[in-house]
C-alpha cells in the first residue's frame, strides 16, 4: 500500500485509519522497487489510501511508483489497485499511461448500498473508472463484498453493469466485521452461493472470477492475467 497509512475518507467497512494524511514520502515509489526486484517476486499487487487532499488524488505518486517497478522489474506483472482520483479523467488516464496488465477498482457493494458502506465514492463514478480502463489497452477489474444486505438481483444488476463498462475480471469476497464501530455482518454467505455467484459471472461473459468467502481483492491475483495467456 502507497502513499500513507491514513486515508481521507472513512469508509464503514474498512479498518485503515482515517485523518489528515502525512505529505508524501518521494522516495517511496524507488524503494517499492527495489523490494520487488529484492523479493524477486513475478507479479505484485500496489494499492494506495485515498489521498482526496492532493491535487492530483495522489495520481503523480502512483505513476511514479509504477514506472519504477516497471523499470527495476521488467518481467514483473503488475495489478494497480486504484482508487477513485474522484473521478479526475486526465488523473486516471495518466495511471492507465503507465500500462500495468490489470488495472482495479473495487465496486465494493452493490447500488442500493454504496451510499451506506462508503463514505465518498459513488456507484455510477466507479463504474466510470471502471470504463476508462476498461477502453483502454489494459484489463479491468473489480471487487464486490457480500453480506452486507444485499439481494441476489442486485448483485446480478451489478455483474452486468461492470460488465457493461468494459471490465471482464471480478473478485466475489465475504464482508468481516474490522471491529464493532464497522458495519455489522448482516449474513455469512455459504460457500455454495459463492460458487452459483462465480458461475453465473461466468456464464455472463466475465473471463475470470474468484468467488469464495476468504477471497480478497489480490487473491490469486496473477491467476487472471494467466486466464487471458491460457
Amino acid at each position: 500500500m502507497i502513499g500513507g497509512d491514513i486515508c481521507t475518507r472513512s469508509c464503514k467497512f474498512c479498518n485503515t485509519k482515517t485523518g489528515k494524511p502525512l505529505p508524501l514520502d518521494p522516495e517511496e515509489p524507488l524503494r517499492i522497487a527495489q523490494s520487488i526486484k529484492e523479493l524477486g517476486l513475478k507479479h505484485a499487487v500496489i494499492t494506495s489510501v485515498d489521498r482526496d487532499d492532493l491535487p492530483d488524488s495522489g495520481a503523480g505518486h502512483w505513476i511514479e511508483t509504477i514506472r519504477q517497478i516497471k523499470s527495476y522489474n521488467p518481467q514483473t506483472t503488475l495489478e494497480a489497485l486504484i482508487p477513485d482520483f474522484l473521478g479526475n479523467t486526465k488523473n486516471i488516464a495518466g495511471v492507465i499511461s503507465t500500462v500495468p496488465e490489470i488495472i482495479s477498482h473495487n465496486m465494493e457493494t452493490v447500488r442500493r448500498l454504496t451510499p451506506l458502506v462508503r463514505s465518498a465514492a459513488k456507484y455510477e463514478r466507479s463504474l466510470s473508472v471502471l470504463k476508462q480502463i476498461g477502453e483502454s489497452n489494459v484489463f479491468a477489474k473489480t471487487g464486490l463484498m457480500l453480506g452486507l444486505g444485499e439481494t441476489e438481483s442486485e448483485v446480478y444488476e451489478l455483474m452486468e453493469d461492470v460488465l457493461s463498462a468494459g471490465c471482464y475480471f471480478l473478485s466475489i469476497g465475504q464482508y468481516l466485521q474490522p471491529s464493532r464501530k464497522h458495519l455489522p455482518v448482516r449474513e455469512y454467505v455459504h460457500p455454495d452461493v459463492f460458487e452459483k455467484y462465480r458461475e453465473k459471472a461466468l456464464s455472463f461473459g466475465f473471463r475470470h472470477v474468484e468467488s469464495g468467502p476468504l477471497v480478497r481483492s489480490s487473491y490469486r491475483s496473477n491467476d487472471y492475467i494467466l486466464s487471458f495467456n491460457a
